[in-house]
């Protein structure tokens, strides 16, 4: 059914929480089953069973590929891998500009830069074939950017991308200038999939608000980036593990945790805005987690039981389960990625689910645009009386 336009103002929660503000044929998430899916499919199962390049298609075209169709996907974003000449000549000072602020702000101006290189033009103003175009051309080259910038940061060369390797394969490969072990191209290639998307959260909001206004394809992924880099959006994975590092050692989890929830503060790694049980992507990657095995694992497994039980006296009533961060961090630990890549690496995942959302949103010409009501100092008040000059 389609939503009714509203003609009056509708006051809805804080934060938008549980607002629907639009229809979509991407996928969703079920908060209280723990589920959520892409398009028809479960996420977690695609993520277990299928190729990156699978799930892509998916998003972009409506239903998985056939050999042959994945085949030839696969060869079209392989090709577009490579940077354009004035966006590789650029990195360099980006790097050095962001050195302390990281990949994921080099990659806010390199985005710009790459959309204005192409020549990228309005949303608005193009066809859907234009607009795919350009989508995959972005979705294919961010990971290059990424640890491009990555490498450039740490006084490395960039590393170019090589069309023989799969999507998650060739990102390690660039990262690290080694090929990878088929166990970390699985894992990664898991943690990949099951973050491509996940229902309007911030970042994905952010592209479809910026969409709604008929803007280049690159503005309307900025505007995501620059969600994703909130910490209580996208920066969590190395703050879970910079938590299992501070508390240390089993003994001391107990004392660690109360005293911080007891203190108010939030234990990264723990509870969703929307899950009220186990995050499905958590469960996933914990098994992905303990296919490694070791110590690292071993005790992330005893801080979510721990955890779990101490939230559940401390704070009654609520379900405080983990959420993707923390499995997401030991996967991407074990995988040998840099702590500050997590977050890009991330985002090397969910530009195909925001790039899905922006042609999605592309197809409708409505802006979006609320309203907020207004609690300051009644006006008109009369103006201060100036003294002359």
């Amino acid at each position: 059914m389609p939503i009714a336009e509203a003609n009056a103002p509708i006051d809805a929660p804080r934060g938008l929480a549980g607002v629907i503000v639009t229809e979509t044929r991407l996928g969703d998430v079920r908060g209280r089953e723990g589920f959520y899916h892409y398009r028809q499919y479960s996420a977690v199962e695609l993520a277990t069973s299928r190729s990156f390049e699978d799930v892509w298609y998916l998003m972009f075209h409506g239903e998985l590929p056939d050999a042959a169709q994945l085949a030839a996907f696969r060869a079209e974003t392989a090709a577009l891998r490579p940077l354009p000449d004035a966006v590789r000549d650029a990195l360099p000072a980006l790097a050095g500009a962001g050195a302390l602020a990281g990949p994921l702000a080099g990659l806010r101006t390199a985005l710009s830069l790459f959309g204005a290189s192409l020549g990228f033009r309005p949303l608005y103003d193009i066809d859907a074939d234009r607009r795919r175009a350009d989508a995959l051309t972005v979705c294919a080259a961010v990971p290059t950017l990424l640890t491009a910038l990555h490498r450039l940061g740490r006084g490395l060369q960039p590393v170019a991308p090589r069309a023989d390797l799969g999507h998650a394969a060739n990102y390690l490969y660039m990262l690290t200038g080694e090929e990878p072990e088929p166990a970390q191209v699985r894992a990664i290639e898991a943690y990949l999939i099951s973050t491509i998307d996940h229902g309007f959260n911030a970042s994905t909001f952010t592209a479809r608000v910026i969409t709604s206004t008929g803007a280049d394809l690159a503005a309307c992924l900025v505007g995501a980036v620059g969600a994703l880099s909130g910490p209580l959006h996208g920066g969590a994975p190395s703050r879970a593990l910079d938590m299992l590092d501070a508390i240390g050692t089993p003994d001391r989890i107990d004392d660690w945790i109360r005293d911080r929830v007891l203190g108010g503060d939030r234990i990264m790694g723990f509870g969703h805005s929307v899950y009220r049980t186990e995050d499905p992507r958590s469960r996933m990657l914990r098994g992905v987690a303990e296919g490694f095995g070791g110590p690292l694992v071993e005790f992330a497994v005893q801080v979510e039981t721990r955890v779990e039980e101490l939230l559940a006296e401390l704070k009654p009533g609520r379900e405080l389960h983990t959420n993707v961060e923390l499995y997401a961090g030991v996967v991407m630990e074990l995988c040998g990625l840099p702590r500050e890549m997590f977050t890009p690496t991330f985002c090397a995942a969910r530009v195909i689910g925001w790039s899905a959302n922006v042609l999605e949103q592309a197809e409708d010409s409505k802006i979006i645009r609320p309203a907020a009501r207004y609690v300051g100092p009644p006006p008109p008040q009369p103006l201060p009386v100036v003294a002359p000059r």
